[in-house]
């Protein structure tokens, strides 16, 4: 990663622009939910997604959590100005995050300024960085929903560790992993898990998200699976939304 892109990030000159993408309930084609996506833009004016940078080994914990608060900052800020209460909103959350004090304190800030019940939001806990405490996790994640808050969990199938952080969070939405997704049509073994794991969410009162959908055989193996959300590229590509510069640092 060029240093001066990390620089220019957390210095907060770097233009970060949150993207969403639409989630559908696939029997109707309707929409249910958007997820917001940070991006940032180089130079040139193109966006780039964030989560190489989050990803990369060489950045430091302190400032992989000051890049990830921005990132929340500006998310939260385009919910304020254009979300509305039509449809869910998932956030993308690094947990690393909630172990800063940082963020706690931001919270109520983002909260108080959105146009829509807070319940709307719902905080996608991904993977890359995760804690792995499972107990403190599981601590977090009452705290969220102790403010309101939805917690749902990323990248189910990834591996075993997104299927214990699942039975210990007890989201309220799973979104299975592009990797249960891809060629579906032709495997029937992941045909099967996802409509087992269909069944386990309706059964649990569960949301269930297949992401990463994208050719309309996938798409079409998908429902057959009885899998009632769908998110990717076939139904919508992500899109950017145009927020005011940050006004409020938010290490501060």
């Amino acid at each position: 990663m060029p240093k001066g892109i990390l620089e220019s990030l957390l210095s907060g000159k770097g233009a970060i622009v949150p993207h969403v993408q639409p989630i559908y309930r696939l029997r109707d084609n309707q929409l249910v939910a958007q997820e917001y996506l940070a991006r940032h833009m180089d130079e040139a004016g193109v966006t780039h997604p964030v989560g190489p940078i989050l990803q990369d080994p060489s950045l430091s914990a302190k400032d992989r959590l000051a890049l990830d608060l921005r990132f929340l900052e500006a998310t939260f800020m385009a919910l304020a100005q254009r979300g509305n209460g039509t449809h869910l909103h998932f956030v993308n959350l690094e947990p690393v995050s909630l172990e800063a004090p940082g963020f706690w304190r931001c919270l109520p800030r983002w909260l108080e300024a959105l146009p829509f019940p807070v319940e709307y939001v719902v905080m996608e806990f991904t993977e890359s960085q995760g804690v792995h405490d499972l107990e403190a996790l599981q601590t977090y994640a009452k705290r969220l929903r102790d403010v309101g808050l939805r917690v749902a969990v990323d990248d189910l199938g990834a591996g075993v560790a997104s299927l214990t952080q699942m039975a210990w969070l007890a989201p309220d939405f799973i979104k299975a992993d592009r990797s249960l997704v891809e060629q579906v049509q032709r495997r029937p073994y992941q045909a099967a898990l996802l409509n087992a794991l269909s069944h386990f969410a309706k059964r649990m009162c569960i949301g269930f998200i297949a992401e990463g959908i994208e050719t309309l055989d996938e798409l079409e193996a998908v429902m057959d699976a009885d899998v009632p959300w769908g998110q990717g590229y076939i139904l919508g590509q992500p899109w950017p939304t145009r927020p005011k510069p940050l006004a409020l640092d938010p290490l501060q």
